[in-house]
């Protein structure tokens, strides 16, 4: 059973996700408290690939409170655990035009921390426009239909 800690509010409004991965991530224990507290944010959050190893960065995990001297850098980039074969099939699709590496959520599965990728292409404004029409109109037919229902 997962237990979503963060989600990546941008991360579906900004790109296209075409295919999604799950990574283990390497932390210190007062990380792994802070998050089981919920206080971490992934908004501004995106991942890469550096030296044949995958990182994420800028995600922030808000220092422990009795963590004194063993915090760690909220901001600090944080490896991702994938097997060499993962890591070379991201980099392949990565190296094409536009698209990206997005962290997408955050959870526990188990007892291990797990992070949601997803590759994805980078929306144009008026792609943005048409996604928010649509759920507009969704939502308006919902409303006429419980209306209806309800005479």
């Amino acid at each position: 059973m997962n237990k979503l800690v963060a989600k990546n509010p941008n991360a579906r409004h900004n790109y296209t996700i075409e295919d999604t991965i799950e990574a283990g991530i390497v932390l210190t224990g007062t990380e792994i408290k802070s998050i089981r507290a919920g206080k971490v944010n992934l908004k501004d959050s995106y991942a890469g690939i550096k030296n044949g190893e995958v990182y994420i960065y800028s995600m922030h995990i808000s220092p422990y409170e009795q963590g004194n001297i063993f915090n760690k850098d909220p901001l600090r980039d944080r490896k991702l655990l994938l097997n060499r074969l993962e890591i070379t099939r991201l980099s392949v699709k990565i190296k094409q035009k536009g698209y990206s590496l997005i962290p997408m959520s955050l959870y526990f599965k188990g007892d291990i921390v797990k992070v949601e990728l997803g590759i994805g292409k980078g929306k144009k404004l008026y792609d943005k426009r048409e996604d928010i029409a649509k759920k507009d109109a969704e939502r308006r037919m919902k409303q006429a239909q419980s209306e209806k229902n309800n005479y």
